[in-house]
């Protein structure tokens, strides 16, 4: 018969069939290789050239080439053994896409599909949740990867830019709030959100803006506002700080906070606020010290309000009464 594809090209096609259809559970003889080489492309090759292909194939893979990966042929057959990422790496990039909220249930499916094909075809069937992407809290802004590049853009060419910021309303959709013109300096994935990390040009201070809030994104001519010219910011970034300061990224500037706070929460604070908590022994509780954001304190202290008691500074320990006072007035009746 006549091929639909020139054999110059079955060394490739072999190559792709390894890749779709093996693994070491699921050797391809010659004969099986054959076969998918004339139905899929239409190339009628002989055992022998097949031989041939994969033998240049695993030299390949094993003479130093860039390429993680590992043709593996034994009397069962010819498999594809190792590859840039196993089905457990996969998985978890998978997990990775679902639990990422600034990411729209449309591209979490294209993305996922991208790293399935990374593996065999029987992959997929393992990976149940594949197909749950729509029951997970996600985003409806579809501008993400374009905001993405263009703030990229800005970075690496020095400028500004302007876009819209969109915060939810009581109808549940996102609605336009104001407009911004700022300096970018960094993405920041944290707490599950992603976040630029960027000079107010108008206020010229350090915000944090949710990704997934910001449209209407274009690129400026005016020049960036270098960080280090900015107060508190003259050494650079210090992203240990940004990890554990911010929890819930307020603009603040990070002070020191003394809490007590009952032992059952260790791995919480750990958690949170990371090795540079200073953690002490004070009879059956635990004193700890924090450099963080007093907003954000004030946010977590709520959080734990069983379990965690402010000591300092003063202003912090008062805003936390202030609070307790005001949701016994609403739950006290």
């Amino acid at each position: 018969m006549n091929s639909f594809e020139p054999k110059k090209l079955a060394i490739i096609r072999i190559f792709q069939i390894l890749h779709k259809y093996s693994d070491a559970d699921h050797p391809l003889t010659q004969d099986e290789i054959a076969m998918r080489l004339l139905n899929d492309y239409g190339i009628e090759l002989e055992r022998k050239a097949i031989g041939k292909n994969i033998t240049i194939l695993r030299d390949y893979f094993c003479g130093g080439s860039d390429e993680d990966m590992d043709i593996v042929s034994d009397r069962r057959g010819t498999y594809l053994a190792v590859r840039a990422f196993d089905d457990s790496e996969l998985r978890m990039l998978i997990d990775g896409v679902l639990a990422s909220r600034y990411i729209t249930p449309g591209h979490s499916r294209e993305l996922i599909g991208r790293l399935c094909a990374l593996s065999n075809k029987y992959f997929r069937s393992h990976v149940k949740n594949i197909y749950s992407v729509d029951d997970w809290s996600k985003t409806e802004n579809c501008a993400l990867f374009y905001n993405i590049e263009v703030i990229d853009t800005a970075i690496e060419q020095g400028k500004q830019v302007c876009f819209s910021y969109n915060k939810y309303a009581a109808d549940g959709k996102l609605h336009k709030t104001s407009d911004h013109r700022a300096t970018p300096y960094q993405l920041i994935l944290h707490n599950q959100r992603y976040y630029l990390m960027a000079c107010n040009e108008r206020w010229k201070n350090v915000g944090f803006y949710r990704m997934d809030r910001i449209t209407d994104i274009r690129l400026c001519d005016e020049p960036a506002t270098p960080l280090r010219s900015l107060k508190g910011y003259e050494s650079g970034l210090d992203y240990r700080e940004i990890a554990t300061a911010l929890p819930y990224m307020f603009t603040d500037r990070p002070q020191m906070v003394d809490f007590l706070a009952d032992e059952a929460i260790v791995d919480q604070i750990v958690d949170w606020f990371g090795e540079g908590a200073r953690i002490e022994r004070e009879g059956e509780r635990l004193k700890v010290r924090v450099r963080v954001s007093l907003k954000a304190m004030e946010y977590w202290a709520m959080q734990y309000i069983n379990y965690v008691e402010i000591l300092s500074p003063a202003s912090l320990r008062e805003c936390i009464r202030d609070n307790l006072r005001r949701a016994q007035e609403k739950y006290g009746k």
